[in-house]
């Protein structure tokens, strides 16, 4: 299998792992446990494996500079935030249409750049936000006429806000050098104190009644934390960070698949246009240039089209 090949599957496995959240939180949901009791041994079981992935890693240590402690402090209350209102949201609303809504993020990394880096906003990317809203609107009235959580949809949102924000905190000068791995581990560090202070404040944390849900909580460490983010990073430097992006819709797609086989849940025709037309409006975002590129060797396809046209005019 050559490098490319390779990076296509790490970019597969890194999306279907990220979308195992709600199979394996919901049954911790189920046994009684909390968002953030479930958070605090995602978190505390994920940090000691990416740690060791970035001590195994040739070149890499946990060395900081001093100018850099502030960001990642910040940037992994970000992250938490977001895993915090997802996984409320999961309270609210099917785990699949939470994930569906969660991933119109990257259109809130497009609308911050272009209000706080005055980066320019595409006609192409003001469609597809049309578009991507169009469809949380399918989401959110049903077809079946139950309208869907205003409460899920707002914290869903927040969740896309929180890592929108990440996302383009993570790649301003200073962090962007810094090895992923590395901002990684940092970042989890930072943010299980989120939920070490919120459990404090609770002054309890809840436990799992039945032995084998560990094996929840440790694979919900595993899967769609360290090893997706191992995978990503892998894929990101094999074959780039837009075809990596652009399988990221895998994401909630993988969710939906396990609501559906695993929790019964239910789409009715309205959903999955709803959850098209969203998945459609982000991967054109994402891809951007691509497409357009595409679009115009297409067209050079077929020069004598293009000159009867001129000559018409």
């Amino acid at each position: 299998m050559n490098e490319k090949a390779k990076g296509y599957l790490l970019a597969v496995i890194a999306a279907a792992t990220y979308g195992m959240n709600p199979l394996f939180a919901l049954p911790l949901y189920a046994d009684g446990m909390d968002p953030d009791s479930v958070l605090f041994f995602r978190y505390l079981f994920a940090i000691p494996m990416v740690g060791v992935m970035l001590k195994t890693r040739r070149g890499s240590d946990f060395h900081i500079r001093r100018k850099d402690l502030l960001p990642l402090i910040v940037l992994g209350i970000l992250v938490a935030l977001s895993s915090l209102t997802l996984f409320e949201a999961y309270n609210y609303m099917d785990a699949g249409i939470a994930s569906t809504i969660l991933f119109v993020y990257p259109i809130m990394v497009a609308l911050i750049m272009a209000a706080v880096y005055k980066e320019k906003v595409t006609l192409q990317t003001a469609l597809c936000l049309l578009l991507a809203l169009s469809g949380i609107a399918m989401l959110y009235q049903g077809g079946d006429g139950v309208t869907l959580s205003l409460t899920g949809t707002l914290l869903v949102l927040g969740s896309a806000l929180s890592y929108a924000i990440y996302i383009v905190g993570v790649n301003r000068p200073g962090l962007k050098e810094m090895a992923t791995l590395k901002v990684t581990f940092y970042v989890l560090l930072f943010g299980v104190l989120l939920f070490v202070g919120r459990l404090w404040a609770d002054g309890s944390v809840a436990l799992p009644t039945r032995w084998w849900l560990w094996g929840n909580l440790v694979a919900i460490g595993l899967f769609p934390t360290a090893i997706s983010f191992l995978c990503t990073t892998s894929a990101i430097q094999r074959i780039g960070s837009t075809p990596t992006a652009i399988l990221g819709a895998l994401e909630p797609l993988t969710a939906i698949l396990f609501g559906i086989t695993v929790f019964g849940e239910r789409l009715t025709a309205r959903d999955c246009m709803g959850i098209t037309l969203i998945l459609v409006a982000v991967t054109v975002v994402v891809a951007g240039g691509s497409i357009t590129h595409q679009l115009v060797r297409f067209r050079k396809m077929f020069p004598r089209l293009a000159k009867k046209k001129r000559q018409r005019g």
